[in-house]
């Protein structure tokens, strides 16, 4: 009695198209030829010319592509954080700062906070300010006042 799974029906033709003997078998199709008998390695007399290295003239493929425009530059970054980087360094620090008006009057103190408009300095002796960035010339630390006034020990 036969008791295989393909009870009544014929077993598939292995030499059928589109059959598969296994995943390293190859099916026959009119453009998997096989080599030639001589080998992989043969040349044939005609491979054998001279065979020129195709390299192109850099100056040449410039010329057919045209100029390009230069190219323009990358516009820098509106926030660099470059202000906020030394407001919080000399806030975290305390150090004393002296902060010079466009009208010349000069402010001496701590910067106790700033925001996108304003700064506020913590003076001793005198009540805080909170000063308009529009208002302000520039700032620098008080030490380099004192570094610039006092002359250097070798008399330079």
């Amino acid at each position: 009695m036969n008791r295989s799974p393909n009870r009544g029906r014929s077993a598939p033709a292995l030499d059928a198209p589109g059959a598969s003997r296994g995943s390293d078998m190859r099916r026959y199709e009119p453009g998997n030829q096989a080599p030639p008998m001589g080998g992989m390695n043969e040349r044939r007399p005609e491979d054998q010319m001279h065979r020129k290295l195709i390299r192109p003239n850099l100056s040449e493929l410039k010329e057919r592509l045209g100029q390009r425009p230069p190219r323009r530059k990358q516009v820098p970054p509106e926030q660099t954080n470059a202000e906020a980087f030394y407001y919080l360094k000399q806030m975290n620090s305390r150090t004393p700062m002296v902060v010079v008006l466009k009208d010349g009057e000069e402010l001496r103190g701590v910067i106790e906070w700033y925001d996108r408009t304003c700064i506020k300095v913590n003076r001793t002796g005198a009540p805080n300010l909170m000063v308009m960035k529009d208002c302000i010339k520039y700032m620098y630390k008080e030490e380099e006042l004192r570094n610039v006034r006092q002359p250097s020990v070798d008399g330079a």
